[in-house]
């Protein structure tokens, strides 16, 4: 509609079908015969037809003396020059025998058959996604390892498992990756510019609605729409209506249009092909073409369903819950303060790894999602809450637990903004894995020189720990969306920016930081600057 992109990307493609179908078209009509007229011509000349690579190209038996006896080329047939029935060739006499409009079936089914063979591998896609769904909708920690860690991580059956079914998206993948991202959700170019391989991210493999998860939901999608492209095509030809519909979350094997090229379809092209053999001529092939259009029609695609993407599996991080709204309402069934700085440094004292604070996290996100929805006394032990509401006392680690025990239910905002923040701390300095790999790259331009300097000297003033969280938690509940440049233009500054979700959040801006935190720092810069400062503000401790 409104998106100029696509309004240009569909008038290229409406230009580029136009030349090929009125202007090229129509001058490649009569080119087979036209080159056979002229071959003949060639081979009637006496000048030509008397030269000996001639007269074996086009069929003539001729002495091969100068080959060895026993050679397996020692034949004019290795040396002919016939043309091989493909589905090249096909296309290219169905294009000149008008298919377009006497066979628009089997026209539109070569035109996009490289694609459409993959279709088969639809439900093998559909099943990994729906386990790795499983295995991460509830973890703490977003795998970002590579795909090949993942599968080593695997033991027995699954690591099998896993390797056949992302080999076949990957494979997919690859083959599909610019046609879908020409005609699916809008990808971001980084994504889908390159080949991806088993040193990749794990995260292109998780279906999700935004980050490299997008290459996965958009390619199931785009298979979707080839199967159902078929299906639309078969009622066109038929005269009737597909009524038959099947979701995602009920698809089998049986439901989605399938065939090997080797197998099925060029056997099937090869059993509808007459060739006429003359000494001193070309090899002719002749297609049965109505009857092969009728056949990839029986044998392939009649019988199918429509497809819906109803149960379409996606995974939703915590991260990617609406923690607004689930602290707004936390906030309005428990009263909330924030932690005491004894206590916040306490805690970042205590949960020193990255396994630790992850655990941490989890149980605190527990018991929001509870409070959101149930709310608790704002003076209860938040320790008591998940052992003896939750009954998580036997699942959680002694040492975690005793690291909450400083805390209470009216901390449980607080305490999620300190964790999250740590998390994203480990990630970057211990594992050398980036937090914020699902902010678009708008906003992760580099910092200069100057601007860097400036930041220092805001850090040695101290009290920047507020500014930090609240920096930290504007990244991850804002900037990680679909689309959000446009909410966000990274050419705000973060200062005023920053100040403003503060405010909003009635949450006081310290006259030090206000004063002493650069001015000219645009959101584009954001994630370096955050990296940047926890980066600097840990050495400046040693």
């Amino acid at each position: 509609g409104n998106d100029p992109q696509l309004s240009t990307k569909e008038a290229r493609n409406t230009w580029e079908t136009t030349v090929a179908t009125d202007i090229i078209t129509p001058q490649l009509k009569n080119l087979d015969q036209q080159l056979r007229e002229v071959n003949a011509t060639i081979r009637d000349d006496s000048r030509a037809s008397s030269n000996f690579v001639m007269r074996v190209t086009f069929g003539d038996e001729c002495p091969l003396s100068s080959l060895p006896q026993g050679s397996q080329v020692h034949c004019s047939g290795v040396w002919s020059c016939r043309e091989r029935v493909s589905l090249l060739s096909l296309t290219h006499i169905v294009e000149q025998n008008d298919g377009k409009d006497k066979l628009p079936l089997l026209w539109r089914f070569l035109q996009k058959e490289a694609e459409f063979r993959l279709v088969k591998f639809l439900p093998d896609i559909l099943a990994l996604q729906k386990s790795l769904v499983k295995k991460f909708q509830n973890s703490s920690d977003l795998m970002d390892n590579s795909i090949r860690e993942f599968i080593q991580r695997q033991s027995g059956p699954m690591r099998v498992w896993y390797e056949k079914r992302v080999q076949i998206f990957l494979n997919t993948w690859n083959l599909l990756r610019v046609s879908v991202a020409t005609n699916e959700i809008k990808i971001p170019e980084d994504f889908w510019k390159e080949d991806l391989d088993l040193d990749g991210d794990l995260q292109y493999l998780l279906p999700r609605r935004q980050g490299p998860g997008l290459c996965s939901t958009a390619l199931l999608s785009h298979l979707v729409a080839l199967h159902n492209e078929l299906v639309h095509l078969v009622d066109r030809h038929t005269g009737e209506d597909t009524s038959y519909k099947v979701s995602l979350s009920e698809l089998t094997e049986l439901h989605v249009i399938r065939y090997e090229l080797e197998k099925d379809l060029l056997p099937l092209v090869l059993s509808n092909c007459q060739y006429s053999l003359e000494r001193g001529k070309e090899t002719l092939s002749e297609y049965d073409l109505p009857k092969i259009q009728q056949q990839v029609l029986t044998r392939f695609l009649q019988g199918k369903p429509l497809i819906t993407l109803t149960g379409i599996p996606t995974l939703v991080t915590r991260h990617e819950r609406d923690y607004d709204i689930i602290f707004k309402m936390v906030k309005g069934n428990v009263s909330q303060e924030h932690l005491p700085s004894l206590t916040l440094t306490a805690l970042s004292r205590d949960l020193q790894s990255y396994s630790e604070v992850c655990e941490a996290l989890k149980a605190v996100e527990l018991a929001l999602g509870f409070l959101s929805m149930t709310g608790g006394d704002s003076q209860m032990p938040l320790v008591c809450y998940l052992e003896d509401m939750l009954k998580m006392g036997e699942q959680t680690d002694p040492h975690i637990l005793k690291a909450l025990g400083r805390c209470s239910l009216k901390h449980c905002v607080a305490l999620w903004q300190l964790l999250s923040s740590l998390k994203s701390e480990n990630m970057l300095k211990s594992l050398k894995r980036d937090p914020f790999s699902g902010v678009s790259a708008e906003y992760q331009q580099p910092l200069e020189e100057e601007q860097k300097r400036l930041l220092q000297g805001f850090i040695s003033k101290g009290h920047v720990d507020s500014w930090l969280l609240e920096m930290h938690e504007f990244l991850l509940l804002n900037l990680g969306k679909p689309h959000v440049s446009g909410t966000y233009k990274p050419d705000w500054s973060v200062k005023e920016t920053l100040a403003g979700y503060m405010d909003r959040k009635e949450v006081e801006v310290l006259p030090d930081v206000e004063a002493s935190f650069p001015d000219d720092i645009l959101l584009s810069q954001i994630v370096e600057t955050w990296k940047f400062t926890v980066t600097s503000q840990q050495e400046w401790m040693m």
